[in-house]
């Protein structure tokens, strides 16, 4: 399999972990009820520990993946600060939360479907990371 693919999948999911990190990280000041906290804070371990297997899986390949545009982690804070400066609800911020896994799991799958013979085991941690991601949402729905 051309080692090229399994990079540019890697790169994507460590990006989507990185935008799930971020967005818990702004929204989880705006939090204040006890079982909306813990959700976040379960979900924000569990993208550290997608990020590891990436990271893991990068090393094999002796690479890195690519950082974050400074640009884009400022666009994605600025779009919460935006999206929140009326309504900081539990409601609201489980509708961005929502929003953000859902384009996620879309990203996840065309890459899934589009890439058929990328290697097992990143097959295996995108299809962890859209189950996850799929949970994330479910979750979310109990505070909507």
């Amino acid at each position: 399999m051309d080692e090229n693919i399994n990079l540019t999948i890697l790169n994507e999911i460590h990006k989507a972990v990185q935008m799930g990190k971020d967005s818990i990280s702004y929204v989880a000041e705006k939090v204040g009820e006890p079982v909306m906290k813990d959700n976040l804070s379960f979900q924000y371990t569990e993208y550290e520990k997608i990020e590891n297997r990436v990271n893991n899986e990068f090393q094999k390949y002796g690479e890195i993946p690519d950082s974050e545009s400074p640009k884009d982690k400022v666009m994605s804070w600025m779009g919460v600060q935006m999206n929140t400066i009326s309504d900081k609800s539990n409601s609201k911020i489980a509708e961005l939360l929502i929003q953000g896994s859902t384009m996620g799991i879309i990203e996840c799958k065309k890459l899934m479907n589009h890439n058929p013979k990328a290697d097992e085991e990143v097959k295996t941690i995108l299809n962890h990371f859209i189950t996850f991601q799929e949970n994330n949402v479910e979750k979310m729905k109990e505070f909507l």
